[in-house]
């Protein structure tokens, strides 16, 4: 709890936190915005090498309560050490805008045997592009844990635990055709140029992250 004091009494600190919050609700807007959009327009699926050699599994449970414990993991490890949060709450924020881009300039429609989630809760139109929709290009299941284990890669026990949660979204999406393999494949290597680009525009916030 120190350490909260300390770091919230900081200007700077108090600044750059709350812009991380206004960052990460300004892109949540967007993607729910390019999710109704990209929804609306006509689209077709395509074949897949993956997808239509192999049966559709229900894996509903896993895909969508699976992403509400990586959210209350994320969050518990982000407010545990509060110089983490500013990182990564912009972070995730330029993640969720450049895969909103990425989703608007691509327009297919999932794969006609896609398992459909079956949570009257989850079935809402607010979530939009995180457990409905058309919005496949990239797999934001597979890339946001990926983007985590790489925040935290010098962490031998986190860099496992989300990587776990990335690998285990990448087989999920797959084995219930709810992504393309190539939007699986390609989040991987999107989501490490991301991690860069994240370093460069916030550094100070990585150098406070880096801080023991």
């Amino acid at each position: 709890m120190q350490s909260y004091k300390t770091y919230f009494t900081d200007k700077s600190f108090l600044l750059s936190f709350l812009g991380g919050i206004l960052l990460l609700a300004i892109s949540l807007y967007i993607q729910f915005f390019v999710s109704g959009y990209v929804n609306s327009l006509p689209s077709a699926p395509v074949t897949d090498l993956i997808l239509s050699n192999t049966r559709v599994y229900d894996v509903d449970l896993i895909f969508v309560y699976g992403s509400v414990l990586l959210l209350f993991v994320g969050i518990f490890v982000g407010l545990k050490s509060v110089n983490y949060a500013p990182f990564i709450m912009k972070s995730v924020a330029l993640f969720t805008m450049i895969r909103s881009v990425f989703v608007s300039l691509t327009h297919i429609s999932a794969f006609p045997t896609h398992v459909v989630i079956s949570s009257v809760f989850f079935n809402k139109e607010v979530f939009n592009g995180i457990f409905t929709g058309n919005d496949l290009f990239f797999s934001g299941h597979t890339g946001l844990p990926f983007l985590l284990a790489l925040i935290f890669w010098d962490n031998k026990k986190l860099r496992c635990v989300f990587l776990g949660f990335s690998f285990t979204f990448a087989i999920v999406v797959l084995l219930g055709h709810i992504h393309y393999s190539i939007d699986v494949l390609s989040a991987f290597f999107i989501t490490y140029g991301i991690f860069q680009i994240c370093k460069f525009l916030f550094k100070k916030d990585w150098e406070l992250f880096l801080k023991k």
